[in-house]
């Protein structure tokens, strides 16, 4: 069962990859939003919701047991379920979510990436919190902002679009 949790923290080992293992495991949270697109915005939010209340205890274990430290960098399973909520409901035009257009969701990816990354408050705050909730916490609130700056994006590019 620790072998279990730790390959789940870790992405199924994505997390051990010597450079940049959040930017990898996000990219398994490009494969989990691309499963989230076809759903409705609050299926969608629903079951990030639940993937995030299971990954605080597994994070939790993988730091407390292998990493004997915080948000350890090697543990990217909080990267892989809070990535879809920066795409969450977007939608680029009639019928295309923001999901199916590779530029925006180069953008979304990009945002949540350099967030996550510089951990601007109130990312900072969210990962002050203790154990795996910290180390969840903080991935959900970079792209709840990513998704705050993807709205505003798009919805700019469509106002432009039709001017």
């Amino acid at each position: 069962m620790e072998t279990l949790n730790l390959w789940l923290a870790t992405g199924l080992g994505v997390g051990f990859i010597p450079f940049a293992p959040g930017t990898f495991g996000s990219l398994w949270g490009v494969v989990l939003a691309w499963w989230l697109g076809d759903k409705t915005p609050g299926r969608q939010g629903a079951i990030i919701a639940v993937l995030a209340l299971l990954a605080v205890p597994v994070c939790h274990l993988a730091s407390a047991e292998y990493f004997a430290r915080g948000d350890a960098g090697s543990i990217v399973l909080d990267e892989i379920i809070a990535f879809p909520l920066a795409l969450l409901g977007l939608v680029y035009r009639r019928g295309a979510t923001a999901l199916g257009q590779w530029p925006w969701l180069m953008v979304a990816f990009a945002l949540y990436r350099g967030l996550d990354a510089l951990k601007p408050p109130p990312v900072s705050w969210a990962e002050a919190m203790p154990g795996g909730l910290g180390i969840v916490a903080d991935d959900l609130v970079a792209a709840a902002l990513a998704w705050l700056c993807m709205s505003v994006l798009l919805g700019a590019w469509r106002r432009y679009r039709h001017a």
